[in-house]
């Protein structure tokens, strides 16, 4: 099974996107990109340097252009892909980058809400001198123990060994005098403290505006951020990325939930290198590739032939489906026979996990048509459960 992922914020690089704009579909994507983002991304992908890059504003929407971009260039003809690829995940802001991949949202909308979030995200860093500190290495629970000590937030888990640091210049300053035992810190170059209770106010921001998003089920599982699990519900989709502003990113729950996929190939998107690096150590026997430049475009389908499977979810259904968030154990609500109707966002059963409990709902309703698993079932994260007719609609 095939993952295709979404680098974020720091993973650009100047000049990163040089190479890319020789190819014409390319450079006349991005032209139109640019005019949605009210950006000059040609300028900012090409020429601009390090500092003018590092900017919330500027690196969040040039990062998700490059994903969405290189993805159709991989991809020629779109619905090819969603035979091949068996999920898609995007670390923070490349979780925009996934979702409009998914079609979760359209490549416009996308390019405006990322606009809107760079936008939001540095006017909130810009209220109090905040940053953020990898802490590589170090026993987890004593990293985590500092942490709190210092009022800082673990804004990133990134798998073993790699949990960043957010809070204010003064609590890192304090947080460097007083490190964890055997880890080493590494302050990073980012304008704000992200995923912390200090970007509050660009959820705000955000919110108002996904109100008027229209978004549709994903056509290839995507996996948040917020809790590793799989996602399917467009508005779900929609919502998660919103809050996750604010809250942590758990990339290290994101790729459990790979490997409980059976996930065997790995594929990050550019400016690659980030994510393939983390999988590499935390996801032994997953093959990585990183796609950096249009050369690598071949060697990327020949991964793809060698990888891909499509995911569980039917991508031209006649019914609504509703898919298991985790892997676990499916506990079934009481009183569902077949035929039988859903009124919106009633609860359909549980997923018991190792780890926790998930409610699955119906978040339109609707007619039962068919049960695709049984109560006590164990099932895998995407798993369709239940397949329904929107209310109204005969089946």
């Amino acid at each position: 099974m095939l993952v295709i992922v979404a680098p974020g914020q720091g993973a650009q690089s100047p000049g990163f996107l040089t190479p890319w704009l020789e190819i014409p579909t390319f450079s006349e994507r991005l032209v139109w990109l640019s005019a949605v983002s009210g950006m000059d991304l040609h300028h900012y992908g090409t020429e601009a340097d390090a500092e003018t890059i590092r900017d919330t504003a500027v690196a969040q929407p040039l990062l998700v252009a490059a994903g969405l971009l290189a993805a159709l260039e991989l991809f020629p003809h779109p619905a090819d892909a969603f035979g091949r690829i068996g999920a898609v995940a995007g670390h923070s802001v490349g979780e925009l980058t996934a979702a409009a991949g998914a079609r979760a949202v359209s490549a416009e909308q996308a390019m405006v809400l990322v606009r809107e979030r760079g936008n939001a995200m540095a006017a909130a860093a810009a209220t109090t001198p905040t940053s953020m500190t990898a802490v590589l290495g170090g026993d987890r629970d004593d990293v985590l123990a500092r942490l709190e000590k210092h009022g800082l937030t673990p804004a990133n888990d990134n798998g073993p060994g790699q949990i960043v640091a957010a809070g204010t210049v003064e609590q890192l300053s304090a947080f460097a005098e007083d490190p964890p035992a055997k880890a080493r810190l590494v302050p990073l170059s980012v304008a704000g403290a992200f995923h912390t209770e200090h970007m509050a106010p660009a959820v705000d921001v955000l919110a108002r505006l996904a109100r008027s998003v229209s978004t549709h089920d994903a056509r290839t599982p995507i996996i948040s951020n917020r809790d590793g699990q799989v996602v399917h519900d467009g508005n779900d989709v929609l919502r998660r990325i919103v809050t996750q502003v604010r809250n942590p990113v758990r990339w290290d729950l994101c790729m459990e939930t790979m490997l409980d996929l059976g996930v065997t190939g790995m594929l990050e998107m550019p400016p690659a290198g980030t994510l393939t690096g983390i999988a590499r150590r935390a996801m032994k026997g997953v093959e990585t590739f990183a796609l950096k430049t249009p050369d690598h475009l071949d060697e990327a389908r020949a991964f793809i032939d060698k990888h891909g499977d499509a995911s569980q979810i039917d991508t031209n259904p006649t019914w609504r489906m509703l898919v298991a968030p985790a892997k676990g154990t499916f506990h079934r609500a009481a009183d569902l026979p077949e035929g039988g109707t859903l009124r919106p966002d009633a609860r359909i059963g549980t997923v018991q996990s190792l780890r926790d409990e998930t409610a699955v709902t119906a978040p339109y309703g609707g007619h039962i048509v068919e049960w695709l698993v049984e109560d006590g079932d164990l099932v895998s994260p995407g798993q369709p459960l239940i397949r329904l007719h929107p209310e109204g609609v005969p089946s």
